[in-house]
């Protein structure tokens, strides 16, 4: 007797196979991707190691700063990118985090990464002079504000309170205002070195024009200052003002 089998009954059926879900084969991760860019990194990591920061151009060195905010991501072509935007590393590493976000690829990580940075180029400039004679230590500080003000896009005012053998101890930013001017208050700058017991003040502020020539403001500014500060005793050494590629010293020129 021939088997007969109903058509939608589960089983096999004479002439027909049971329909079972199309498996689609699952797509496997290529190897070569990950390992290019691991073997790069490594391969940036020893150069590195054994020539220092001479051995990488400034894009590979941003490259590296970059692995721990895109630590699965292709580094390079946002280097590339930051570079291409702000001109070099110093300005990408004082760029304002609104403006850096205006890059394809930056988001919080990378403005953390950046800014972290800068704060410890900041941090290790300072180290040269704080707690040290000034006058004695005249290039680190050049070197110092230059690092910390030169590249900003807005002015800011800052002070330098010495004791009596001109040592620094305590270094301030006092005002920040727009990218041609910053608000400033003589008796407020001499109310501070009194509360910090200061006996001479440097005064500092940029222009983010890149010029470091003074502006009649400027010079009417100093003047207000150095005033008031006579009064009781305080002594302003220089007022500088830092530009993009030089400074400028009230002092050397001849204003004070």
């Amino acid at each position: 007797m021939t088997q007969r089998y109903d058509l939608f009954a589960e089983g096999p059926m004479s002439g027909f196979e049971t329909a079972r879900p199309l498996q689609m084969p699952r797509a496997r991760k290529s190897p070569g991707a990950e390992e290019h860019r691991k073997a790069h990194r490594d391969r940036l990591r020893q150069r590195f190691t054994e020539g220092g920061a001479d051995a990488v151009p400034d894009y590979e060195l941003l490259e590296m700063v970059l692995y721990r905010a895109l630590p699965r991501g292709d580094t390079k072509p946002l280097a590339k990118g930051l570079l291409k935007q702000f001109g070099d590393l110093n300005h990408v590493l004082a760029a304002p985090p609104a403006r850096l976000k205006e890059v394809e690829g930056v988001g919080d990580r990378v403005v953390f990464e950046l800014k972290l940075m800068e704060a410890v180029g900041h941090r290790m400039a300072r180290a040269k002079v704080i707690k040290k004679p000034i006058l004695s230590s005249w290039d680190a500080l050049l070197d110092y504000c230059q690092s910390v003000m030169a590249h900003r896009d807005l002015e800011q005012f800052r002070i330098l309170f010495l004791d009596r053998k001109n040592v620094l101890i305590a270094d301030e930013a006092q005002q920040t205002g727009t990218v041609d001017h910053v608000p400033v208050y003589p008796r407020e700058v001499v109310k501070r070195a009194l509360e910090l017991n200061a006996s001479a003040l440097i005064l500092i502020h940029n222009h983010p024009s890149g010029d470091p020539t003074p502006s009649n403001a400027d010079i009417e500014m100093t003047y207000a200052i150095r005033d008031a500060a006579e009064v009781l005793g305080l002594v302003i050494h220089d007022h500088l003002i830092i530009g993009k590629a030089r400074q400028l010293s009230f002092r050397a020129e001849g204003l004070l």
